[in-house]
């Protein structure tokens, strides 16, 4: 093959820019692109709102626990928790204190069986809100370890056309290579891109809410303790 026909075969692959190596890559790398691309939007949507949401949740937090030790009477804090939506502590506080006044509505004479019915509210109400602290997680989990291999599934699919492609013009020159294996190879970068924030963000956020999830599990505790002295004093 001339000087030209050399020119003529790589021009299509000419431009090996972002925008070049994505409109040049066949649909099915094209497809792994958009799909990596559009987890990765969403990755770092959850990763914003987690971030926001675990800061609005600790300061609720501290403030709760603040309020809760400072003397004030439970019946005032449940008056004040009940009358405005509430999460993380505040709600745990408001399921058991329902309960607990219905038990008492309802003149429960069984220490046991009050001390029971408390708990088991407890964990549901721990649940739910363990359950929204890690909502959307197990996406920014998939995307990290999937992601590289989307991305690997468009490179070899990009560099086996990039071969037939090479073998049905038998031409070997490195201007004819180039072009398709660096669509190829593109996939497995988007992956990454995709991938790395997701496995750092899914790690940081996770272990902040174990934090919450464990700060939440002990305030039930010790509530629960408090409540169980009531009770037994009210049943000498």
């Amino acid at each position: 093959m001339d000087a030209v026909g050399v020119a003529t075969a790589a021009a299509p692959h000419a431009d090996l820019s972002i925008w070049g190596l994505f409109w040049a890559a066949d649909f099915v790398v094209k497809s792994v692109m958009i799909g990596l691309l559009a987890a990765s939007v969403w990755c770092w949507a959850i990763i914003v709102e987690k971030s926001l949401m675990y800061r609005r949740a600790a300061a609720e937090m501290n403030a709760f626990e603040r309020t809760f030790w400072s003397g004030q009477s439970l019946e005032e804090l449940y008056r004040q928790q009940a009358e405005k939506p509430s999460g993380g502590m505040g709600a745990v506080f408001v399921a058991a204190m329902k309960e607990w006044k219905r038990s008492h509505e309802q003149n429960a004479s069984s220490f046991a069986g009050m001390q029971q019915r408390l708990d088991k509210v407890l964990d549901v109400a721990i649940f739910r809100e363990s359950d929204s602290l890690e909502k959307r997680l197990g996406f920014l989990a998939t995307v990290g370890s999937a992601g590289p291999f989307i991305g690997l599934f468009g490179t070899v699919w990009g560099i086996m056309n990039a071969f037939t492609n090479i073998a049905a013009s038998s031409d070997t020159s490195l201007a004819i290579v180039a072009g398709p294996i660096a669509e190829a190879l593109f996939a497995t970068a988007i992956g990454l891109v995709a991938a790395i924030p997701a496995v750092i963000a899914y790690n940081k956020l996770s272990a902040d809410a174990g934090k919450m999830i464990g700060r939440l599990e002990g305030f039930a505790d010790e509530f629960s303790t408090i409540l169980s002295r009531q009770l037994e004093a009210r049943n000498r």
